[in-house]
């Protein structure tokens, strides 16, 4: 069994999980990475999509997570999130909303490097979405 370590999910609204837990994976900007007991000091952004945490009792948590980063420490993993909902109280009408709003985003963007930005964050709901459709 391997050790556990300290994380911490938090959201503007409020702390949504805070325990030891054994495996973290989040989605960062450069791609998926798992944090166990142990790993090296690192930071990233984190891209739209899903936390998944699985606890030492072996229950599984996912969470949809977009904007906001993730440091890890000697003291554990710390993810502070300007949205984080669990996927059971996720809402294909929320994610639908968001879509439109990237569009927007999109369409609205004055220069090519905030159209790229705006663009990616689309894709990237649009992929969570056909997830949550595949479920």
């Amino acid at each position: 069994m391997a050790a556990a370590f300290k994380f911490e999910l938090v959201s503007p609204e409020r702390l949504l999980v805070s325990e030891e837990v054994q495996v973290v994976v989040v989605p960062g900007s450069e791609g998926e990475f798992g944090v166990m007991a142990g790993h090296a000091p690192f930071v990233s952004t984190l891209r739209p999509g899903f936390l998944k945490v699985s606890r030492t009792s072996g229950e599984e948590l996912d969470f949809f997570v977009r904007g906001g980063f993730a440091e890890v420490n000697a003291g554990g993993l710390t993810v502070l999130a300007e949205r984080a909902i669990a996927r059971s109280d996720l809402k294909a009408d929320e994610i639908a909303q968001q879509i439109t709003d990237a569009e927007e985003d999109v369409a609205d963007a004055k220069d090519e490097a905030t159209r790229d930005r705006a663009a990616e964050t689309l894709q990237q709901l649009r992929d969570v979405q056909s997830a949550l459709q595949s479920l």
